[in-house]
């Protein structure tokens, strides 16, 4: 018995010196991001509760005012003149924090947080069409950044803090910690997840969620109706209502650079065009007649997912973000996003005669899915926002949209790593409709 106890301990890999050492240096890797994701967490989580609660104050203000909206191209100068002041006369947007984590080199400009956090208030104040998920993103990639500088952390890791910043105010705006944990990991490389980012971006994510909460930011939450047995029919319907999703979201991505392009091209200069998209959002506010298209469009989701939105509510969201964004003011494409898919599904649900709040639901994720290419993320948003009532529905969209949605989305700087159609790594490429070069 001896024997054989001294041949089996021979045979294990029992740790060795050089091992201990490596599980140590590891250990310290570890607890150095655990360390800076939690400040990550607290200080983006503070920005980000004092912008929602900013961005709910506005809000209401604006609809005990309506004469507000008289002043948007008055807001609009403001905005230029502040990004010009500041340098910032070429801003990308969201497009800067994907290039400087998939680059050598990470150069987020630290101005970009009050600046986005300003200007969308002021987008806000005045009715102008857009989200707030965008303008999160790009305050807590900055702060992020900021806060690697600070603790002299190495470019390389500042990558990481960046998406990690960007997970905390996702999910300290938006109350949906799951999704925002895994957005900028998944977003950046569609087809590669960045998991070495996952442990900070799970911490910053969650202490920036309980912070927000803790200041009264309370998480959206809806509650999906009338949720039909699983049926064959009912399978095709929802199958039909991801491919006509994918459909709508290369559509929404169109317009918003159309429209864009239409200002550069025929408007050189920025106060001008600020000017003109103000205008242009008055008349067609009086044109309507209500402001259900003002502001991120929270409003309209609520009223799709109780079932009854008007017909053409998803085309006139598209056309207020488009006209609003292209013009230089300033938010984001998420929440309009949600809001066009949400009103399309709703209208889808009623023409085919299938719970109009079950499609209201799953074309918003799907919807999502196709601008922003994160199947993942639309998932675990789907559960946060809607429960698991109608999952199976949920992921049939979001799969269906996912395949058919091209290979191109809201961000320009985005690179498709793997193709849809097959199992092999493609370069990103310029063509951006449903059927890509290797779809065959």
């Amino acid at each position: 018995m001896k024997e054989k106890l001294k041949k089996w301990y021979q045979e294990q890999e029992f740790a060795t010196l050089p091992d201990i050492k490596l599980t140590f240096a590891h250990a310290r890797v570890g607890l150095r991001w655990m360390v800076l994701s939690v400040i990550i967490g607290l200080a983006v989580g503070a920005f980000s509760s004092v912008f929602a609660w900013c961005l709910q104050t506005v809000t209401a203000y604006r609809q005990a005012n309506p004469w507000l909206l008289y002043l948007l191209p008055v807001g609009g100068l403001i905005i230029v003149a502040l990004y010009r002041a500041c340098g910032a006369v070429s801003d990308k947007g969201t497009n800067v924090l994907l290039h400087a984590v998939q680059e050598n080199y990470c150069n987020v400009p630290a101005l970009m947080a009050p600046l986005i956090f300003a200007a969308t208030l002021i987008t806000h104040l005045f009715g102008g069409s857009a989200g707030r998920e965008g303008a999160a993103l790009q305050m807590g990639g900055s702060l992020g950044n900021s806060i690697g500088r600070l603790f002299r952390q190495k470019k390389y890791n500042r990558k990481i803090l960046v998406m990690s910043g960007m997970s905390a105010a996702f999910s300290a705006v938006f109350g949906t910690p799951l999704a925002a944990a895994v957005f900028p990991m998944e977003m950046v490389n569609i087809g590669i997840m960045q998991y070495s980012a996952l442990v900070p971006c799970v911490f910053a994510s969650i202490v920036a969620n309980q912070f927000a909460v803790n200041m009264g930011i309370n998480p959206e939450a809806f509650v999906v109706r009338n949720i039909p047995p699983v049926a064959p029919l009912t399978l095709l319907k929802i199958l039909l209502l991801g491919l006509l999703c994918a459909w709508v979201s290369i559509f929404f991505c169109r317009a918003l650079r159309t429209v864009g392009s239409l200002y550069a091209l025929l408007l050189k200069n920025p106060y001008l065009k600020a000017v003109a998209g103000g205008l242009m959002i008055i008349g067609l506010t009086l044109l309507v007649g209500n402001n259900y298209y003002n502001g991120a469009g929270t409003g309209l989701i609520e009223m799709a997912i109780e079932g009854d939105v008007p017909a053409f509510s998803f085309l006139l969201k598209v056309l207020f973000t488009a006209l609003t964004l292209g013009a230089g003011y300033k938010g984001g494409e998420i929440v309009p996003a949600f809001c066009t898919g949400a009103t399309f599904g709703c209208v889808f649900g009623h023409l085919m005669g299938i719970s109009p709040s079950l499609c209201a639901a799953a074309g918003m994720i799907a919807v999502f899915c196709g601008v922003t290419n994160c199947p993942v993320t639309s998932m675990l948003i789907g559960f946060e926002l809607f429960g698991f009532a109608g999952v199976k529905y949920l992921l049939l969209a979001i799969s269906i949209s996912y395949l058919f949605s091209g290979y191109r989305g809201l961000y320009s700087d985005q690179v498709i790593m793997q193709s849809k159609y097959h199992v092999k790594y493609i370069h990103d490429f310029d063509n951006d409709s449903s059927e890509g070069p290797d779809a065959g």
